[in-house]
């Protein structure tokens, strides 16, 4: 029998359906067909990951009271980690963490220093100058967390390592989606997460902040086919390892497809050609990816 919640972390689920709702909408859509105590530890989670990363985008700037708020924060997380000491400079978010963990024994705790690893680097800035660095980044950022999602969801038995492997591409998938979606928004914050050797190769210079050839002015065509070509193959092998969960299958395809279709506005958008622009998937494509996912779950 799963062991209680922790009376403080269940004070938090309000707040935790809440956050989801208003954050991640399609992916609250998506969860609605989970069991609720299922649904509650997934909202946990999510809450705990978007803390900490909202308190990274927030406090950023180099030298503020709330760069070294967040570095506590995650210092606190990872002694946990490593000692299983509890600090309350963990704040919420490390209740939530020792509650998962205490609810789910294989709940691995190496994704959690992973994604912590993640926050760190935007903390620092982010430095992406070849593939493997962007791939890192999705990992560290998404595919850990399609890892925790898997264990909260349960793994149907001898099937971890395949499960593993598609919960680390479906969260990478997500992530590059993301990056790809907030391309002009990121630009405007300072913050270029496609790597250096892959603005090359499409024809565009790292270094230039304006004209033909860059990030923010130049032809983005090439760079997309390359960037959603690798997205859409780790939606493949995501989608493909859903079966291997014991619960929440129909609730992932659900936010594949949904995610997914944010590739397919960026190619209906002409690839780039609005900007600054930000792709937004209307309500009669998002009801027909939905009806798309559970008629093909």
């Amino acid at each position: 029998m799963t062991p209680q919640r922790d009376p403080r972390v269940a004070a938090l689920l309000p707040e935790a359906q809440a956050t989801i709702n208003r954050v991640a909408r399609s992916f609250a859509l998506a969860a609605r067909f989970l069991p609720r105590p299922v649904r509650d530890d997934i909202n946990l989670l999510y809450l705990a990951l978007r803390h900490l990363d909202d308190l990274v985008d927030l406090e950023a700037p180099s030298g503020s009271a709330g760069r070294a708020e967040a570095a506590q924060r995650l210092a606190a997380i990872h002694t946990w980690l490593s000692s299983g000491a509890i600090d309350s400079a963990g704040g919420d978010e490390l209740a939530i963490f020792v509650d998962l963990q205490r609810r789910t024994p294989s709940l691995p705790t190496d994704a959690i220093g992973a994604f912590l690893d993640g926050m760190e680097g935007d903390l620092a800035g982010p430095v992406m100058e070849s593939d493997a660095d962007l791939d890192l980044y999705c990992y560290q950022v998404a595919g850990t967390v399609g890892r925790l999602m898997a264990a909260l969801l349960g793994v149907r038995a001898g099937d971890d390592a395949q499960a593993d492997r598609a919960a680390r591409a479906l969260g990478a998938a997500m992530q590059r989606t993301n990056i790809l979606r907030d391309i002009d928004e990121d630009l405007a914050n300072g913050r270029v997460y496609l790597p250096a050797s892959a603005l090359r190769r499409a024809g565009l210079d790292p270094a230039a902040t304006s004209g033909p050839t860059s990030l923010r002015d130049g032809d983005r065509r090439a760079l997309y086919l390359a960037e959603i070509a690798r997205a859409d193959a780790d939606y493949e092998v995501g989608t493909a390892g859903i079966r291997y969960l014991q619960n929440g299958g129909r609730s992932i395809r659900v936010a594949a497809h949904l995610y997914r279709e944010i590739l397919r506005q960026i190619e209906r958008d002409g690839f780039g050609l609005r900007r600054p622009h930000r792709p937004v998937v209307g309500r009669a494509r998002k009801a027909a990816a939905l009806v798309r996912a559970v008629t093909s779950s």
